[in-house]
């Protein structure tokens, strides 16, 4: 990517009420800089559902939570919204989370942390949805839905709905030390 400028944007508070936004603000950085591969966070689908239709033409991976994340046996995704983003042409993943998984079953056994969530508790530093938004990307990477030599928009959120958005050079979890976050496009304050 050549040298550019992007100024990020600030929102005051985290949440959904940024939504809109974040998703404006990513399309507008996708078209200038010809970026194709657009990733979205969504539980319910209601952020997936709002990113299909702003992002057609895209390759737009929705990344969801894992069935059983929430409580046994169920899936947080609503086939309603499921069925939309895939008549918009939004590719659906629905895997174990890159910062979670075996690790966070040690936790909640063991009471004790492991590097997954160590990893995660840092990047939370900078926001939930940068994590997130980082996680998602490994994720998709790993499923071989995105290019790990393409630079990808990849969107977050903090809760519900999307308040972060990167652009990012992906790479598989096993070489996550690879992965280059090559610029903000938005995110909350605190």
């Amino acid at each position: 990517m050549a040298e550019l400028q992007i100024p990020c944007f600030y929102f005051d508070m985290p949440g959904a009420k940024n939504t809109q936004k974040t998703l404006q603000l990513a399309r507008k950085y996708a078209e200038e800089l010809k970026i194709k591969n657009i990733l979205v966070a969504s539980s319910s689908g209601r952020t997936g559902v709002e990113a299909s239709k702003l992002f057609k033409g895209f390759n737009l991976v929705v990344v969801t939570h894992s069935t059983g994340f929430l409580k046994p046996n169920f899936q947080e995704l609503l086939e309603d919204n499921r069925q939309i983003m895939e008549k918009n042409g939004a590719k659906i993943l629905t895997c174990q989370h890159a910062f979670g998984g075996v690790g966070r079953a040690v936790r909640k056994k063991l009471g004790t942390y492991e590097l997954e969530e160590i990893i995660a508790y840092t990047l939370r530093t900078f926001g939930e949805g940068t994590k997130v938004a980082i996680e998602i990307s490994l994720m998709a990477a790993d499923a071989g839905l995105i290019p790990i030599n393409e630079y990808c928009i990849s969107i977050g959120g903090t809760g519900k709905g999307a308040d972060t958005a990167l652009i990012l050079k992906p790479t598989n979890a096993q070489t996550f030390f690879d992965l280059k976050i090559t610029g903000f496009i938005c995110k909350p304050k605190f």
